[in-house]
């Protein structure tokens, strides 16, 4: 670890150790919970307040089928208040995988010699980002491998290229970032460069399977560096932030927990909680063997779901293409509020692979479970009722951090959300969309504003829809 490392490591230990690991294994003891303490946690999350650890403790606890059922539907509806219809799409982006730790679950970790190593050129990102461009997507996420080639100016360097990148009428107007914890300095750097979320994944957040999976030998075998990652870029000025556990490596009920917990520990200390959290499942990748013996099941993964939803109101919850589409499909109702589609985890996947059906499995970092092309998700999604969104307003607006909060914690958010979602999609319809899709795209648009009241937005509203149609104006935005 590098001085400047060690300093900052030591700066984030002085933040209070808030996984405290008795104390969450101690909530998820004793008794089945009583109905009536279940219920009385279910209408506090349903005022849109978020739940303690010992709340969310209660429902994790909470088997019975029909109070499940219970926790099921007023997930349903939270969601629906708080952010209605819509489904936020956006693809990932990987530019290298030369990776310096060796986590044990990983396609990518450098003792795998299966795995073809690779950074793009900026030639090769320019031609990714046009090839998504093409395609109608308006939101990525860049994803790199930790390594010294892939330190805060190449990363910074590689979001300004993607915002430059225009192919037609497609232009990236987000670009977040998965990479590995910085330095506050750092993070400074990557901030100025305008990127939306930052993500890191604390992985497993119980130290000792935490140290079983990620060799002390490696920059990520620093558990508590990695967890106060975010704690650092709050002070380096970015707002935006996105936490996740990759279940499958230790008892899921007590990573749900802490989850909680590290969101309830940034709200209490930067005023600001995580815009989302994600929630994948640990899935085959080359040279990786798996232990099962944490493995989530498709309904423990739904309860999951509903359960964060409860608990965290404000919160984006993020389910990948690591799931198959019968999964996202089902989960999409009751918590999910942002997928990816048309997505290839390849290295230069989007051009080289296109909407191929099948993945180079020594190029991938996991497996993917839906590789659907986007068109087609949007089609699902809009005959679903869903309204498709690629809006990016609120970064751009300067909606994040405490004045997200303000705005989405009472559910005003959907007062912007929704007619921002029927632009964005309109301009995909007129832009990308099959035949198919358009026609069931336009019959949705048709269907949200009849059911819209009247009032001078829904007129300047119509107004812009009708200029993305026959105007061939772009980007707008309340």
């Amino acid at each position: 670890m590098t001085e400047n490392k060690a300093k900052n490591s030591a700066q984030a230990r002085q933040y209070i150790n808030f996984i405290d690991e008795p104390f969450l294994n101690h909530q998820l003891q004793g008794p089945h919970p009583d109905p009536t303490h279940i219920r009385a946690i279910i209408a506090r999350a349903l005022e849109k307040k978020p739940l303690t650890v010992e709340e969310t403790a209660i429902l994790v606890k909470t088997t019975k089928p029909e109070l499940v059922e219970e926790i099921f539907a007023a997930a349903r509806q939270l969601k629906q208040t708080v952010y209605g219809n819509r489904i936020v799409l956006f693809a990932p982006l990987y530019i290298g995988n030369y990776c310096v730790n060796d986590c044990q679950y990983c396609g990518f970790r450098r003792s795998n010699s299966d795995a073809v190593r690779r950074t793009l050129s900026p030639g090769e990102v320019i031609n990714q980002v046009k090839a998504l461009e093409d395609k109608g997507h308006k939101r990525l996420i860049l994803v790199f491998g930790e390594h010294p080639a892939y330190g805060a100016e190449f990363i910074a360097d590689t979001v300004r290229r993607v915002y430059a990148v225009q192919s037609g009428h497609g232009e990236i107007r987000r670009v977040n970032i998965n990479a590995a914890p910085l330095d506050v300095d750092e993070y400074k750097i990557v901030k100025q460069a305008g990127i939306g979320t930052y993500q890191v994944f604390q992985e497993t957040y119980h130290r000792g399977t935490y140290a079983d999976y990620h060799p002390q030998n490696t920059p990520k075998g620093d558990y508590d560096y990695r967890l106060h990652g975010l704690s650092r870029a709050f002070e380096a000025g970015i707002d935006d932030m996105g936490i996740g556990v990759l279940f499958g490596l230790y008892d899921w009920r007590f990573e749900v927990l802490a989850l909680v917990k590290h969101a309830l520990f940034l709200q209490d200390v930067f005023g600001v909680g995580p815009h989302t959290v994600s929630f994948p499942r640990l899935k085959e990748a080359s040279g990786v063997s798996i232990d099962n013996r944490y493995l989530v099941s498709d309904d423990e993964f739904k309860r999951i779901i509903a359960i964060l939803r409860l608990a965290i109101p404000y919160t984006g919850l993020i389910l990948t293409a690591r799931e198959n589409a019968d999964i996202r499909r089902a989960c999409m109702s009751f918590g999910v509020s942002q997928i990816d589609a048309g997505s290839r985890i390849e290295l230069g996947g989007y051009t080289e692979a296109g909407d191929a059906q099948v993945q180079v499995t020594e190029k991938e970092q996991f497996q993917l479970g839906d590789l659907r092309s986007l068109d087609d998700v949007m089609r699902e999604l809009l005959e679903d009722g869903y309204i498709p969104s690629f809006c990016t307003a609120c970064y751009r607006i300067g909606r994040t951090g405490e004045h997200f909060m303000e705005f989405a914690i009472p559910g005003f958010i959907k007062r912007y959300c929704t007619p921002n979602a029927l632009m964005t999609l309109m301009e995909y319809l007129v832009d990308y969309a099959s035949p198919k899709t358009r026609a069931a795209g336009l019959a949705l648009i048709a269907k949200e504003l009849d059911a819209m009241e009247d009032s001078p937005l829904k007129t300047q509203l119509e107004e812009r829809l009708a200029k993305i149609q026959s105007e061939d104006k772009r980007d707008f935005y309340f």
